[in-house]
């Protein structure tokens, strides 16, 4: 008679599993293919934003004799880099320059007016039109979109005919009204939409303690509502910097008071500035934007309504 232990004896080993196979689901594997193409994603635009910048600056630090060599160079040593192109853009036309410090004085001088101006007018209107209740309150947001919608070309004539015969042409304070004028009313239709995202519950509990309509603004909805204020003022200040149009118009008879696009446009026109003097020239009016960018980029995303009601 077999025993237990006979019968175990004569029973073939089982085979050993080893470690358990992995299955592929949809879910992970459009996870893995997506988190890689992700990535791809985000080097290509790295890629195609950063690379023209980039060209630029290495262009205007080679010697053109250089540059005519070997345009294709993505890489130079630390002695081949000069900063020739750099001193001929900012001097004065006395000294043999282009007089990029004076138009870039121009330039900040109506790029920051507009901001405060337009931001002045814009943050009040916004608000009135968010909050208050009037007779024709939706048409007028749409009112300020279509104002927007107009093409400058059209309002170029009648602005340069208004502005010689009020002496304003060739100042920069024409510029400046024209500037404000045609920015205004965007600027009211993109921060009306945030004021609304604001909670009402808010305001009304401030309005119990016994605060005012402007005490309110003040205390309540502008701390709340200043990453969209500077995104704004980051957006009129792009606008005042790079506008061309209007400057060409106003300013094309007074070179002392010409901004930024038109000194560089000066550049693009002439045979006889070097290559390396335009790409300086397109750095030294890129890098303000750049800058002013980035120092505001906490206010531009931190989320300052994040936990301002509880439920």
């Amino acid at each position: 008679m077999a025993t237990q232990t006979d019968v175990e004896r004569r029973r073939p080993p089982t085979a050993d599993p080893g470690p358990p196979r992995r299955t592929w689901t949809r879910d992970a594997v459009e996870t893995r293919v997506f988190g890689v193409l992700r990535w791809l994603v985000i080097a290509f635009l790295l890629v195609i934003s950063i690379f023209p910048f980039y060209y630029s600056v290495l262009l205007s630090l080679r010697p053109l004799d250089q540059v005519v060599q070997d345009p294709g160079a993505l890489w130079v040593g630390p002695s081949e880099i000069i900063l020739d192109s750099y001193r001929s853009v900012l001097a004065s036309a006395a000294e043999g320059g282009q007089g990029f410090i004076q138009f870039m004085r121009n330039s900040a001088v109506v790029a920051f007016g507009t901001v405060a101006l337009t931001l002045l007018v814009a943050i009040p209107g916004a608000y009135a039109v968010s909050r208050l209740q009037f007779f024709g309150r939706r048409q007028v947001s749409g009112l300020f979109l279509a104002v927007y919608l107009f093409p400058s070309i059209l309002l170029a004539v009648p602005l340069f005919v208004f502005f010689t015969r009020i002496g304003l042409r060739g100042s920069l304070v024409g510029l400046l009204i024209v500037y404000v004028s045609q920015i205004v009313a965007v600027s009211i239709y993109m921060l009306r939409n945030y004021f609304d995202t604001i909670p009402v519950s808010l305001e009304e509990a401030a309005a119990i303690d016994g605060a005012s309509r402007l005490g309110i603004m003040r205390r309540i909805s502008l701390p709340l509502a200043l990453p969209a204020i500077m995104a704004n003022a980051l957006f009129v200040f792009m606008i005042a910097w790079n506008e061309f149009l209007f400057a060409l118009l106003f300013l094309i008879d007074a070179r002392d008071r010409w901004t930024v696009s038109l000194g560089l446009s000066q550049l693009a026109g002439s045979i006889e500035v070097p290559a390396t003097v335009l790409m300086a020239g397109s750095v030294i009016v890129t890098v303000p934007i750049i800058v002013i960018f980035f120092a505001s980029e906490r206010l531009l995303t931190e989320g300052l309504t994040a936990g301002a009601e509880k439920g």
